[in-house]
């Protein structure tokens, strides 16, 4: 290996020899870190090609023998594991996201060799095949973007793949990411007058007038506790979230209190009349029921409970909110089609179109985006001015067709 010329006398270079016992050519170098790297060829001239990709390569500051043996897995790994400030019902997610869709398949590929239509036929296989919507795929690209971007910065690969892959998928399918819109006043109105009258859901009614009445996230309304209730002022402190989210391998899920979505989530709310006589008929429920049982890291004396005493798995607020709406609209089905009418059906809503409802009224009332943007407790103010935008481009329209029916000349 020390020799300097090959079996057929071929002056060899600096780095290169060939080995007695089995003839390969072996080029030895030692990489960024110090550590020192051998490239094998059974000829000369292709041991030549593979030293001048790697020089080229380490102009451009890049470790390719470290790049041919990490997988996507091994590089979202690194990544996740440089995010050390998320919040545990954040990582939860992003693990099980990845877990689910990623890892098995896509993950197993060697980063260095995937290329732009790798991942677009990638996403393409999970709308089509695996039957995903375009919101998660979207979320899925959220994962992969930011890992091979953090392979380029650490000069693993050049370039990173998946850049505008979302853009021409939305393109070629004609999909976009689910717009919330808001119920309308009408809507509104019909949904919480049937809960308030229905022989069930009735007691349903304090929770969906919070969340109505104040913006707060679901978690953020479930982890409210009596103590966070300022009467005299009429505000309501909101500190806190609840969450139940799959810990550990095992992956069963348990309740947690956390930091609201984003610090900006940590706020005061006005505490409107309705929102006002909503916590006192929760008050005389637990007057006559008995307080909460539960106590989650520390924490009690919640507000809202379920019929067993305990807080409410977030989840099952939505469960609650289909089979209401399902309810509603054959009911007033029925009625529009015995009173002659036209029937006021609702949509399919979650928590959150009631969390984005009050932030439309809200935009619609007041024109000061920073008193919005603090109320809501959004990060930034291009989430405000969005829903402000959509909310008062409706006004704008309602406001026209009054004045076209002036009688102006």
């Amino acid at each position: 290996m020390k020799s300097r010329k090959d079996e057929r006398g071929r002056a060899l270079r600096k780095g290169e020899s060939q080995r007695a016992s089995d003839k390969r050519y072996v080029y030895t170098f030692t990489d960024p870190q110090g550590r020192r790297k051998y490239i094998y060829a059974r000829d000369l001239l292709t041991l030549r090609e593979k030293e001048k990709k790697l020089i080229r390569d380490q102009l451009d500051g890049l470790d390719v023998y470290e790049a041919s043996q990490a997988t996507v897995n091994i590089c979202f790994d690194r990544y996740i594991a440089t995010k050390y400030d998320l919040r545990e019902t954040t990582r939860s997610n992003y693990d099980y996201m990845y877990n689910r869709f990623v890892r098995k398949t896509f993950g197993r590929k060697l980063i260095a060799k995937i290329k732009y239509s790798d991942v677009l036929q990638f996403y393409l296989y999970l709308l089509r095949e695996e039957e995903l919507s375009i919101s998660t795929v979207d979320a899925i690209h959220n994962l992969l973007h930011p890992t091979f971007e953090l392979a380029v910065k650490d000069d693993i690969i050049r370039k990173n793949p998946a850049t505008g892959v979302m853009k021409e998928l939305k393109k070629r399918t004609g999909q976009t990411n689910g717009v919330r819109h808001a119920l309308t006043l009408e809507q509104q109105r019909a949904f919480m007058d049937y809960v308030a009258n229905h022989p069930i859901y009735y007691r349903w009614w304090p929770l969906f007038t919070v969340l109505l009445g104040t913006g707060c996230r679901i978690g953020e309304a479930l982890g409210l506790t009596w103590e966070d209730l300022d009467y005299d002022k009429r505000i309501i402190h909101i500190r806190r979230s609840l969450v139940y989210y799959p810990i550990g391998e095992s992956r069963k899920s348990t309740y947690h209190i956390s930091k609201p979505k984003t610090e900006a989530g940590i706020r005061t709310v006005p505490m409107l009349d309705v929102v006002y006589d909503a916590f006192q008929m929760a008050y005389e429920e637990q007057k006559e029921e008995g307080p909460c049982d539960s106590v989650i890291d520390g924490v009690s004396g919640f507000i809202f409970m379920n019929r067993f005493g305990l807080v409410f798995n977030p989840q099952s607020i939505n469960r609650t909110l289909k089979r209401i709406i399902f309810h509603y609209n054959e009911e007033e089905l029925f009625d529009a089609k015995k009173g002659k009418r036209k029937p006021l059906l609702l949509p399919d809503f979650s928590c959150h179109h009631l969390r984005h409802t009050f932030c439309t009224r809200l935009c619609e009332n007041e024109t000061n985006l920073k008193v919005i943007q603090s109320i809501m407790g959004h990060k930034s103010i291009e989430t405000t001015m969005n829903i402000y935008a959509e909310a008062t481009d409706q006004k704008k329209l309602e406001s026209i067709e009054k004045i076209a029916s002036l009688d102006l000349f």
